[in-house]
């Protein structure tokens, strides 16, 4: 089987590679190519390369058995998905916050969050579930806890499933309903603190929880001198 793997996740890329390091299959892999990251780390790499999938038609897509999205930052064209099985590895429990960042919306309105391997269909982050497992969001957690653990979940269900992914042996069964979805419009005005906002300290430290990952600045408000304050949380359970 010749497999076209799209991802523009570091951590998912290089323990997928170790998963298929024995694999009678073909691998190909790609990255988006507006990923400015990758571009750079990976110029040399004749193996890893750049792509932009709306510009691709069946010339190249029929080269291939399967396509898989692993984190992958761009949409699935319809000439792909109507024509061809497409595998999305999901990092949310559908059909629960499809769409943009699942863990940071489930601490909001603790909607569950999970990992769900599903066929692509024309719609985000939506069609027929193959493989799906929950996972919990603790008082203590932030997104950047959930997301890890949601992770190392993807990579856990990838080894046990792989063959039966790549080969098609598998039974899936419909979302239950549409469930809800959410777009960066709604992170990015999740992100925006207004001082003048009335609440519980629990729906602002959810807030926190939410928008609070590692590196990143995302929460923030402005002060009396029009000053962009980002703000995160610190969170420890006691022993």
């Amino acid at each position: 089987m010749n497999v076209c793997v799209i991802t523009d996740n570091e951590f998912i890329f290089s323990h997928f590679i170790e998963i298929i390091k024995d694999s009678n299959h073909n691998f190909d892999f790609y990255f988006s190519s507006f990923n400015k990251l990758f571009l750079e780390k990976y110029k040399d790499n004749i193996n890893f390369k750049p792509i932009r999938l709306n510009d691709m038609d069946n010339s190249f897509f029929s080269v291939y058995d399967l396509f898989i999205s692993l984190h992958c930052k761009q949409l699935f064209p319809n000439e792909l998905v109507d024509n061809y099985r497409c595998i999305n590895v999901h990092p949310g429990l559908n059909p629960y916050n499809r769409g943009w960042f699942p863990q940071v919306f489930s601490i909001i309105n603790k909607k569950p969050i999970g990992v769900t391997i599903h066929e692509m269909d024309r719609e985000l982050d939506h069609g027929p579930i193959i493989f799906q497992e929950e996972l919990s969001i603790s008082s203590y957690d932030t997104s950047l806890d959930v997301y890890q653990r949601i992770q190392d979940k993807e990579i856990e269900m990838i080894e046990e499933h792989l063959e039966e992914i790549v080969t098609g042996e598998y039974i899936t069964h419909q979302m239950p309903n549409e469930g809800n979805i959410n777009f960066k419009i709604d992170f990015d005005r999740l992100c925006e603190i207004k001082l003048d906002k009335k609440g519980t300290f629990g729906e602002f430290i959810d807030i926190l929880r939410a928008t609070t990952f590692a590196k990143y600045d995302n929460a923030y408000f402005v002060d009396e001198q029009g000053n962009k304050v980002f703000i995160s949380i610190n969170l420890k359970k006691s022993e």
